[in-house]
């Protein structure tokens, strides 16, 4: 990497701006800390999830680092309703539970990424910039399942397609390769080196491939990607 892009790079993370929502006063005021002297913008914090819906609408975090056990509002429902009406919001969960059905709950709701609480510090600040970038980030062992619950979605049935809707659109052929490696789990720094392209191009065709599909997240377009056996190919 050159001098340059190493500058490059840290001007990004200094731009990323990140809030930071749990109901610990200490564990809270701890991790915007060690955000904020890593480069992070911390632009808000909060302690509810009322108060969190109401600080992220207003100061548009990229990243949402989110507890679920909160008082007010659940997690679950502070992510399902910022990401429902920002789907560019990324949410990487951070919690003490590792109970499968709190995971799956979460990704179901919108998020990006699940970190336990016990990850170190170094952990949680390469999933902050990760997830910023759309990479699911999930604490080991947590992954498998996460890939087997896009699978169980993606055998229940398809809603019947209306006469009057137009065809699905056409990929692209690099899309449709991106969309099949993204459906067999690689993150995108994987599907980058896998197919010799930049990360950044990864995610631009992601992007464009959820424009076309109007489709709102990465749970979404794993599961339009199963139901066409693309993960089998």
């Amino acid at each position: 990497m050159t001098d340059t892009e190493n500058v490059n790079g840290e001007e990004a993370q200094r731009r990323l701006r990140v809030m930071v929502v749990d109901d610990h006063p200490m564990w809270r005021d701890a991790v915007a800390r060690d955000l904020a002297e890593s480069g992070f913008d911390v632009v808000a914090t909060a302690g509810d999830g009322e108060q969190a819906v109401r600080r992220a609408r207003a100061v548009a975090p990229d990243v949402l680092v989110l507890d679920l056990n909160l008082p007010a509002k659940p997690g679950v429902q502070v992510c399902k309703e910022l990401v429902g009406s920002n789907p560019a919001l990324r949410v990487l969960v951070l919690s003490a539970s590792g109970e499968h059905a709190d995971v799956l709950e979460a990704v179901k709701s919108g998020a990006t990424g699940y970190l336990l609480k016990s990850a170190s510090t170094e952990e949680l600040l390469d999933a902050v910039r990760r997830t910023a970038v759309g990479d699911p980030v999930f604490t080991p062992g947590l992954a498998g399942l996460v890939l087997g619950e896009y699978r169980r979605l993606a055998s229940e049935p398809a809603p019947a397609a209306g006469a009057d809707e137009p065809k699905a659109p056409q990929l692209t052929d690099r899309e449709t390769e991106v969309l099949r490696l993204v459906a067999k789990g690689l993150s995108y720094k994987q599907i980058a080196e896998r197919l010799v392209i930049s990360h950044r191009t990864v995610q631009n065709h992601v992007q464009n491939t959820l424009g076309k599909l109007q489709l709102h997240n990465r749970v979404e377009l794993v599961r339009y990607a199963i139901q066409r056996g693309l993960d089998d190919e």
